[in-house]
């Protein structure tokens, strides 16, 4: 007969997404796990894997709970105040007291383990590939309806606007003065006059 659980799998998934956010991977141990988490590490392996697969999974998690994107940049009429919004909003979490210090799960993967661990990496790209495929469209959108001069190449911005965001991820958790974050932000959305 089977055993049922004593605990949450989504619960556990979500405490685990957040220890690995705050802390990074190399930086949670087994131990850290079982104690944030309240459950055995046999109770870990049998429904998560090992630590990389709970990490994976606590990925997929932070994925799935983005924001829609898609949906805000698809509304119908201009097109251009959306991806202004976009990027104001990123820098503006970028150095908000309560987000800084944990930065982006996507970005700090990015950073710790993409470069050395091929499933991280495929969900690093799958992530960026999503975004740069929104902004793309939105602003061949843009330009079809006369918002974005004709001489801007959409797919051309929109990796320099999927660059910049990661960026601003990354300096506004490093850096302490928010202006650097806020003044790159508003440089770069003159490229989209």
């Amino acid at each position: 007969m089977a055993r049922t659980k004593e605990f949450d799998p989504e619960a556990a998934l979500q405490a685990a997404l957040e220890l690995f956010w705050r802390r990074g991977y190399e930086a949670t141990s087994m131990a850290d796990l079982v104690e944030h988490l309240g459950i055995g590490r046999a109770s870990i392996y049998a429904t998560f894997g090992n630590k990389h697969e709970l990490y994976l999974k606590a990925l997929e998690r932070y994925q799935e709970r983005l924001p829609d994107l898609l949906g805000e940049l698809s509304q119908p009429g201009p097109v251009l105040p959306a991806v202004r919004a976009l990027v104001r909003r990123y820098a503006d979490e970028a150095t908000a007291e309560n987000l800084r210090l944990s930065g982006c799960f996507i970005t700090n993967t990015a950073a710790e383990l993409a470069p050395h661990d091929p499933a991280a990496a495929r969900q690093v790209e799958r992530n960026w590939d999503h975004l740069e495929t929104v902004l793309h469209s939105g602003l061949v959108r843009a330009r079809a309806q006369g918002e974005l001069p004709a001489d801007r190449d959409p797919l051309t911005l929109a990796r320099m606007l999927l660059v910049l965001l990661q960026g601003l991820r990354v300096v506004g958790k490093a850096s302490a003065d928010p202006a650097r974050v806020r003044d790159a932000a508003e440089q770069a959305l003159t490229l989209l006059d």
